[in-house]
């Protein structure tokens, strides 16, 4: 693996631990997509350092499980401008 890679995947991890950041929110920052970011945390990192990803993979279940909850606050958000 080429070092700056494994570099980015560390660089995201750090970001996505201290912000509690989701993949889309980590991938703008970072300008590179989704998939790259997944990539990077879960198939790359854990070769890297397996501590850092296992803290980085809770983080980003906490995230999925909350998803559901982000996306009607949009949606209540969107109705409720329109509304105005």
């Amino acid at each position: 693996m080429k070092d700056y890679i494994e570099e980015r995947a560390l660089e995201i991890a750090k970001y996505i631990l201290s912000e509690g950041a989701t993949v889309r929110q980590a991938a703008g920052i970072f300008g590179v997509s989704k998939s790259t970011v997944h990539k990077d945390v879960t198939e790359r990192l854990p070769k890297i350092n397996p501590l850092v990803a296992s803290m980085v993979k809770q983080v980003l279940e906490t995230n999925k499980a909350e998803r559901h909850i982000r996306g009607g606050k949009a949606t209540k958000l969107k109705y409720k401008a329109v509304k105005a």
